[in-house]
């Protein structure tokens, strides 16, 4: 039986080759590669058929915050009396923990591949906060149990079959456990001015 590829052998997009194109043309720009790096690199890219290979072009050019592709080595995120964010694009696993002791995480979904169409998170906040940034058309379901502490969903939690054209509807079942902490999940309104802007 074939095990379930890791981020790193996933497939790359257009898109994602673009990221990294651009963080490849800013680096010539301010020096830290010269011309021929550059072409080597860009060519390179065109190429790539996974992120990993992508994210191999530029761990030398930033910080793990500044990476256009971001491949994380722990599937678990924790924070204990400390802030942790996910964010930009990274790959969601199908299955992961996430524990916030009087702590805060952030999840921003909105710019992640997620690995399966159905993710489960295991989400415990004890005196802490677990925070989910959800694009509109996927649905989040959340149970569990809470003591002295909030669960919530807010925003278009919107069925799968009403996902945009073009975006594959996810799942994304919290199971949560809440002791005096909070966990939430909200999908953020679309401008109306930044459609219209986009429009023209």
């Amino acid at each position: 039986m074939s095990s379930r590829p890791g981020p790193q052998d996933l497939r790359a997009s257009d898109a994602d080759r673009e990221l990294v194109i651009d963080l490849l043309s800013e680096a010539a720009g301010d020096g830290r590669l010269t011309l021929a790096e550059h072409a080597e690199r860009s060519e390179r890219a065109l190429a790539a058929r996974t992120l990993g290979e992508l994210a191999g072009l530029t761990k030398d050019l930033t910080l793990p915050s500044g990476q256009p592709i971001r491949l994380y080595s722990r599937r678990a995120v924790t924070a204990i009396c400390s802030r942790e964010r996910r964010e930009g694009r990274w790959v969601v696993p199908d299955s992961f923990a996430v524990t916030a002791i009087c702590g805060d995480v952030t999840l921003d979904l909105r710019e992640a591949t997620l690995q399966s169409r159905r993710i489960t998170i295991f989400a415990t906040a004890i005196a802490g906060q677990i925070r989910l940034i959800v694009p509109a058309g996927v649905v989040v379901e959340m149970v569990g149990r809470s003591f002295m502490g909030t669960r919530s969903v807010r925003g278009r939690n919107l069925p799968a079959r009403s996902a945009p054209a073009g975006q594959e509807a996810g799942l994304i079942e919290v199971r949560t456990l809440a002791l005096g902490g909070m966990v939430k999940a909200i999908t953020p309104r679309r401008s109306r001015w930044r459609a219209v802007l986009r429009g023209h």
